[in-house]
């Protein structure tokens, strides 16, 4: 029985940002062409990621017991033994994040910075140069977050752990009962949620659709193209 709390409110509510964050992003990019206005969603779909990535660093460091890095298994050594163990059908229950996990999170985190990254610099005027290295960012991703789910999946039935439904309510059958955590800090989740709504709302009051600039207070990004109706428009003046 999941009983035990190990993961809080913040965390989770990351988590499932993060996944559809980058989902949306990719969808975007996949099925709408680049000069179409609505392209330039994918860019701030990506902004807003990085930015979710950004306050998940943070949480890492000053959150709850399972959610801070310190708590995460990424010696080389507990990973080997945790991949043995996946061979040799070993059962072990972990209370916070698995060795396997705790690398995939890590290598998700630097991934989505870098597409945020490259996407900031192909906005800039440096398309050419970053636009392979974004793309093959992007195609990482996904092979990680489906590699991902296929490891959740696979330590579910090996360790008969239902770690999936631990992101949702937080809870897991741990021993002792007193490695859980005191609360799940649901004021904090709420300023996660505000926080990242003012961001995202700081971008979109920013871009400026007719020209596909977003203006930012130290830069200009080109996220789409001007719109035709209104060139035509400064034509006729």
């Amino acid at each position: 029985m999941r009983s035990t709390l190990v993961y809080d409110a913040p965390l989770r509510l990351f988590h499932a940002l993060f996944a559809f964050l980058f989902t949306a992003a990719f969808l975007i990019a996949k099925t709408i062409e680049d000069d179409v206005p609505l392209y330039a969603l994918h860019k701030l779909a990506g902004l807003v990621l990085a930015f979710v990535v950004l306050l998940r660093l943070v949480w890492g460091i000053v959150g709850s017991r399972y959610s801070r890095f310190s708590s995460f298994e990424l010696h080389p050594r507990a990973l080997f033994a945790y991949l043995k163990g996946v061979a040799t059908g070993e059962r072990r229950r972990w209370a916070g994040h698995n060795p396997a996990s705790s690398w995939m999170a890590m290598l998700l985190f630097g991934t989505a910075l870098g597409l945020a990254g490259t996407g900031v610099l192909m906005s800039t005027g440096s398309e050419e140069a970053f636009e392979d290295i974004h793309e093959l960012l992007a195609n990482a991703f996904v092979v990680l977050a489906l590699s991902h789910v296929a490891g959740v999946l696979l330590h579910s039935f090996l360790h008969r752990d239902s770690i999936a439904l631990s992101m949702l309510d937080g809870a897991k059958d741990v021993a002792p009962a007193s490695a859980g955590i005191s609360g799940s800090r649901p004021a904090i989740a709420a300023l996660f949620v505000m926080s990242v709504l003012a961001f995202a709302a700081f971008l979109f009051t920013r871009y400026d659709v007719t020209q596909g600039t977003l203006k930012l207070p130290w830069t200009q990004l080109q996220l789409g193209e001007a719109s035709e109706t209104f060139g035509e428009g400064q034509e006729d003046d």
